[in-house]
């Protein structure tokens, strides 16, 4: 049975989740200074030269950028103490400049998982892995078969 904490995790993420998706940067930026504390351990390889709640909204902003459609489905959440792990489909229509690549208007669709760390209602911690491979081979970037 999960915690009262657990439950509050989750919720939080959802919060975060619903935010992402309404691809609007101002509300995006709004809850991530809400949801995330200032210090944020941020454990996902992203090409950025700051960290913490500035990198999660520098992510987003080049990723509205280059996939003003995007969205990100959830397909598993998993809870767990001080932890929230979920497992997310991306998909978005690549209509401009990303990682150099100009617009191609091809669609992406590609997995990620992060396990988030909460405290006090807020997140501490976050590690990520997404496929960026499949993503830029789907962009005509990187050769390969699909």
């Amino acid at each position: 049975m999960p915690t009262d904490q657990e439950a509050d995790n989750k919720a939080t993420f959802r919060r975060f989740h619903d935010a992402m998706n309404t691809r609007d940067a101002e509300i995006i930026a709004k809850t991530i200074d809400e949801l995330v504390v200032p210090d944020v351990q941020f454990h996902t390889p992203v090409p950025m030269d700051v960290g913490g709640p500035q990198a999660l909204k520098q992510v987003w902003a080049v990723l509205l950028r280059a996939f003003p459609d995007i969205h990100v489905a959830v397909e598993e959440v998993v809870a767990e103490g001080d932890k929230v792990v979920f497992r997310n489909t991306v998909t978005g229509t690549h209509l401009g400049e990303y990682r150099g690549l100009p617009s191609t208007g091809k669609t992406v669709t590609y997995n990620e998982i992060f396990i988030v760390r909460f405290a006090g209602g807020r997140i501490v911690e976050i590690r990520g892995v997404v496929d960026v491979l499949t993503q830029l081979r789907q962009l005509g970037a990187i050769p390969g078969e699909f």
